[in-house]
């Protein structure tokens, strides 16, 4: 149940009513997330557009990213990010096995992750868990496969997630009513809501 109301476009500020437009036009409809943040402008507009910089191609590719999102949203059982985030994995072409390989630690001998995904999956893990205490054979691992400016778009993807989804969780964002029929794999739990 969501704890505030949900900003409808039209309640909302010109610059949020454009920010709206832009979330609109590349999901296909204005999120509950997005109708949350806007109650608080300024945070809405940044935090949009560094939602925006992470789910696309950059200095690591978007599919990367998004086990990272997948794997941070599991972690903290963000029943509305996880089933978000495996419909955009499907539609990204993430193979449906590789996905249900994040549950647990399944990613670790699973023939659909590579070691440059596994050493930064432990990575995510790690973070999650203790931040303070990644071990520095973590460290070598990932600098194996990943140059600075990527672990740090690594990095920000993985705590922007595990802060989106804490968020979220915490104001009881519900999910979109077009999201009603979508068929998740990694949620296991018992309070899978649906909230329009």
């Amino acid at each position: 149940m969501n704890i505030i109301s949900y900003l409808e476009p039209e309640d909302a500020s010109p610059a949020v009513q454009e920010m709206y437009k832009i979330t609109e036009s590349r999901f296909e409809m204005v999120l509950n997330i997005f109708k949350t943040l806007g109650h608080a402008e300024e945070i809405a507009l940044t935090m949009t557009d560094f939602i925006l910089a992470i789910l696309k191609d950059g200095l690591v590719d978007w599919k990367t990213k998004e086990l990272l999102i997948l794997k941070s949203t599991l972690l903290n059982e963000c029943n509305y990010c996880v089933t978000q985030h495996e419909a955009v994995s499907s539609k990204l072409g993430i193979p449906d096995e590789k996905v249900a390989d994040l549950k647990g630690d399944k990613y670790k001998t699973s023939p659909h992750f590579n070691e440059a995904e596994r050493a930064i999956l432990d990575l995510n893990y790690q973070i999650w868990k203790d931040a303070n205490r990644i071990p520095s054979e973590l460290w070598d691992r990932i600098k194996v496969h990943w140059s600075d400016p990527q672990i740090v778009e690594i990095t920000a993807t993985i705590t922007a997630y595990i802060m989106i989804s804490k968020f979220g969780d915490a104001l009881g964002v519900g999910l979109e009513p077009a999201f009603k029929e979508v068929k998740t794999q990694l949620i296991t739990w018992d309070h899978h809501v649906l909230q329009s």
